[in-house]
């Protein structure tokens, strides 16, 4: 069973998995489909026909505009913000005031695992790889490699972070997790496992 905090906003058409909590001024809007186990902070806005994987969380103040789509166990850290709209205008040339019809939405894809760190900005189109770190507001304005660790502004790789979010160090021609021991290799500017974890 889900659970709505009585000051929220959630769309009848919302649809919520089992487990999925939505706190305090949150609004999840119409169409919006998250999955088990998922978390939507205090203030924070999910809009029109979102998709959300299961175990994702969405911290306080963060703004997930459509048509975002999230993996799952992806984590959106406070004020966090993933735009929608490339050439944004309040009015059209002739001053004439602008309405939904007058631009088409691009979203931010964020792929299993991902983590943006507060106060982030995802300007779309973009994807981001699975386990990916973003750093603490960083901005970022191009896809990113799963693993990647990004931070700047623009945001730039430092580096490589494992599935436990730790940077990777190199080690006899692999990238290890200090922390879980993970082995993974790069090639040509990205990451994947090593055969040897699984």
């Amino acid at each position: 069973m889900s659970y709505i905090a009585p000051s929220a906003d959630v769309a009848d058409q919302a649809v919520l998995g089992e487990g999925t909590k939505v706190w305090h001024l949150a609004q999840v809007r119409e169409d919006a489909v998250l999955g088990e186990n998922c978390i939507v902070g205090r203030g924070a806005y999910v809009g029109t026909g979102v998709k959300i994987g299961d175990n994702t969380k969405i911290q306080n103040y963060a703004l997930v505009y459509e048509p975002a789509v999230l993996g799952k166990g992806v984590f959106i850290g406070p004020a966090v913000v993933l735009t929608n709209d490339t050439y944004p205008r309040a009015v059209s040339p002739d001053g004439s005031l602008k309405s939904a019809h007058d631009w088409i939405p691009v979203g931010v894809t964020i792929e299993d695992g991902a983590s943006i760190g507060a106060r982030a900005v995802c300007i779309a189109p973009l994807t981001i790889g699975r386990w990916a770190t973003i750093a603490a507001g960083s901005v970022v304005t191009k896809d990113v490699p799963a693993f990647a660790l990004m931070a700047g502004v623009p945001a730039r790789r430092l580096g490589w972070v494992g599935k436990a979010g730790f940077p990777l160090k190199q080690d006899e021609g692999f990238w290890v997790c200090p922390e879980t021991g993970s082995k993974y290799i790069e090639d040509s500017n990205s990451l994947k496992e090593a055969e040897d974890n699984v």
